[in-house]
Formats: structure tokens, C-alpha cells, sequence
């Protein structure tokens, strides 16, 4: 009886640490999404040389970095025109799940800016 008794322990065991890492990931999902979105909108708005200091690159890094992640991917070309652009942002998370080993958890998002809107016009 009690070999069987901690053969079930055991089988807890391993399933609550499964079900605890599989939450830790959907968890590094949501922060990717996130930071995917904040990293997003600050490019966007960067493509427009007279809305910022910065490059659509580097204020892509920022917003993921403030928000817990790197930046794979930015397709955010810098253009002075008055015509709307769209942004695509891919970042990434690394997060370690016991049992299941290092992840990378990717989260994408795409932004539009309109440099006629900004301008109120």
C-alpha cells in the first residue's frame, strides 16, 4: 500500500509542476502580446521623423524592453511622408519551464500612424 501511495504522490507531483508550467507559459504569451503591442505602437509612431527622436528600431526595442522582452523582427521603415504607414513588431520572450525545458514565446503585432491625424488634420 504504501508503494502505491507514493506512486500517486509522485504522479501528482509531476502533473502539478506540467499544469504550473503550462500556466507559466500562457502567462509569457500574455506579456508577449504585450509588450508585442507597446513595441508596436512606439515604432509606428518613429516611422514619422517629426514625431520622434528616436529611430522605428529603437523605440520598438524600448516598449518591448520596458515590457520584459526582445524584439525579433521590425518591419518599420522611417518615411517622411504624409501617407499612413503600418508597422509589424515580432518579440520574444525566453522563459525556462520545469519539465518542459527553455521556451522562446513570441508575440506579434502590427500598428497603423497616420501623420495627417497627428497633425489634426
Amino acid at each position: 500500500m504504501a508503494v502505491a501511495m507514493s506512486g500517486a504522490v509522485a504522479i501528482v507531483a509531476i502533473v502539478s509542476i506540467a499544469v504550473a508550467g503550462l500556466g507559466a507559459l500562457y502567462s509569457a504569451r500574455a506579456q508577449a502580446q504585450t509588450a508585442a503591442d507597446a513595441a508596436a505602437l512606439a515604432a509606428a509612431v518613429a516611422t514619422y521623423p517629426p514625431a520622434s527622436t528616436t529611430s522605428p528600431v529603437a523605440a520598438a526595442r524600448i516598449g518591448a524592453d520596458e515590457n520584459g522582452a526582445n524584439v525579433l523582427s521590425c518591419a518599420c521603415p522611417q518615411d517622411g511622408t504624409l501617407e499612413a504607414r503600418v508597422v509589424g513588431v515580432v518579440v520574444g520572450i525566453e522563459i525556462d519551464v520545469p519539465i518542459f525545458g527553455e521556451w522562446v514565446v513570441k508575440g506579434s503585432s502590427r500598428a497603423e500612424f497616420d501623420p495627417l491625424r497627428w497633425l489634426g488634420r
